[in-house]
């Protein structure tokens, strides 16, 4: 055989090792995933993680990890305490951005999670029915490391109001225990964010019902206009029982993120096992339909993307 056939014939055995490598490993991989406090919505979404991935695929193990929330999780991405770990929108934007920090955070988005619109949560016999009406009263914010406080806090500003200063500010030691505050009149509200975050659930679901508060038309022009990076996300009909109308709000795409350093053919496996899990995903956690390649590919920013989800997407899209 010539030489350059030798030589070709080598460049292509190892090419299709090297992508066999990426595409059809199945050596059992272990994988740490960071959450939240017990109650909110990221452990949920955690557990649905961790069951659809291990359907999809059952050579990974993925064990999930309670934390403050996004404050916590993304040092713990920054030490490589952790693989990976959920992280809020607004929490992502302050950590990439340098914001409250030495430097912007050195770590990769992995995939899509969903939207959250901010809302609050009031029982349905409350007299209170805009932001305004909440002002000076008892507000419940969630965890104090939560990204849905930082959420609370873009979401005002441009309004004139602070969470502090203008409220009468709750910060709970488990995002769970909001609920029962609202309906025992400990506080007038609760701060959320989402379809089918937990404490929306609970209250939709308690006797006597409930309402959310977001901003009008009027004072989402104004957020969007002062923090570009927020996005105006509609909650559609019936996505709480009895929730008739759509409702309109802003928010942002929480992301599940890897430490930088996450070798790119183990990141390139979990997102083929993402993809394949993503019914699965949508089964277990009905907010987690938006958990989708489709979703990610649109929404994380690709200087931020992983590299070895990048080149995954890039090859189920040709």
């Amino acid at each position: 055989m010539p030489s350059f056939q030798r030589i070709a014939t080598v460049i292509l055995a190892a090419g299709l090792a090297s992508c066999a490598s990426l595409t059809m490993d199945k050596t059992p991989l272990t994988i740490s995933l960071a959450t939240a406090t017990p109650g909110g919505g990221f452990p949920v979404y955690g557990a649905a993680f961790q069951g659809a991935v291990q359907e999809a695929d059952p050579s990974i193990t993925i064990n999930t990890r309670n934390t403050k929330g996004s404050a916590e999780n993304v040092p713990l991405l920054e030490k490589g305490e952790v693989d990976l770990a959920l992280v809020q929108g607004e929490a992502a934007y302050e950590a990439l951005a340098g914001i409250g920090r030495d430097k912007p955070a050195n770590i990769r988005i992995l995939w899509a999670m969903y939207s959250s619109p901010g809302m609050f949560v009031v029982r349905a016999d409350s007299p209170y029915k805009t932001i305004a009406d909440l002002k000076g009263k008892p507000v419940a914010w969630g965890a104090k490391g939560s990204g849905l406080v930082l959420l609370a806090g873009y979401t005002l500003d441009p309004l004139g109001l602070q969470r502090d200063r203008d409220f009468t500010p709750t910060y709970l030691d488990r995002a769970g225990d909001g609920p029962a505050m609202v309906l025992d009149g400990r506080v007038a509200a609760l701060w959320g964010g989402g379809v089918g975050w937990p404490g929306f659930v609970t209250m939709w679901n308690s006797p006597g019902g409930a309402r959310f508060i977001a901003p009008s038309k009027d004072e989402i022009a104004k957020i969007l206009a002062k923090h570009k990076f927020l996005r105006a996300i509609t909650v559609p009909p019936d996505s709480y029982p009895g929730q008739a109308q759509p409702i309109e709000s802003v928010g942002s795409w929480s992301f599940v993120f890897a430490r930088a350093d996450l070798p790119d053919a183990t990141a390139y496996r979990l997102a083929r096992a993402l993809h394949k899990a993503e019914a699965g995903i949508a089964k277990r956690l009905p907010q987690a339909i938006e958990s989708t390649a489709a979703n990610t590919a649109v929404a994380a920013d690709p200087a931020v993307l992983h590299p070895g989800v990048a080149k995954y997407l890039k090859e189920v899209r040709n």
